[in-house]
């Protein structure tokens, strides 16, 4: 990982992006409902991660961006680089009477493997790492909680550890969710045939 004092300046001007998310007609910026929660995921390229989580009932919006790391608004290019310190995220902003959070998370674990460390599949570098940036501690407790329960199958199955960086947002290197460019926002909708890394252990989430 790149270190605050070495990660690239970035800049004062966030990305601009469309006003909806094209697939569930949501807006894709907040300040979102209070009956609404959101979390912010990364499993991996964000196309794919996406892809999934538009498709979950309950999710009322999602979006693509980068989180974790210490450079503000960074590029797609300066994350790829490994100097931010970012990962690649998603956005995803749910209702809780539909959906409550282990559920999102039970989806999360599902689609991908959280014990690689810094890589996902073929992907390598700190951009794909897995983590949970959650809102505020309440939630935060509710993904270490997860990430023991899925710990279990994982181990049931002579698997490793869980990798996943778990921290509330404020506590998670610049501390905010950085919208992605507009061309990666929904992007396996707008090109169907693009690429998806899904590197899943298979396994079920524990009832």
């Amino acid at each position: 990982m790149v270190t605050p004092a070495d990660a690239l300046p970035g800049r004062a001007t966030p990305m601009r992006v469309a006003p909806r998310n094209i697939v569930t007609g949501a807006p894709m910026t907040g300040p979102f409902g209070d009956e609404l929660r959101e979390v912010v995921l990364a499993g991996g390229c964000f196309w794919g991660i996406e892809e999934i989580f538009w498709q979950v009932p309950g999710v009322v919006t999602t979006a693509v961006g980068y989180a974790g790391g210490y450079t503000p608004n960074p590029t797609y290019e300066e994350v790829c680089s490994g100097r931010t310190g970012h990962t690649e995220s998603v956005l995803v902003v749910f209702d809780p009477a539909v959906v409550d959070l282990e559920g999102v998370l039970r989806v999360f674990w599902e689609v991908h493997d959280p014990t690689q460390g810094m890589r996902q599949g073929n992907d390598l570098g700190t951009q794909y790492r897995s983590a949970i940036y959650t809102t505020d501690e309440g939630d935060a407790r509710v993904a270490r909680a997860s990430a023991e329960t899925f710990a279990t199958a994982l181990a049931a199955a002579g698997l490793g550890s869980v990798t996943t960086e778990i921290a509330v947002l404020s506590q998670a290197g610049a501390g905010r969710f950085f919208h992605a460019e507009d061309h990666h926002q929904q992007y396996l909708e707008k090109h169907p045939n693009g690429y998806r890394c899904h590197a899943a252990t298979g396994l079920t989430y524990p009832a």
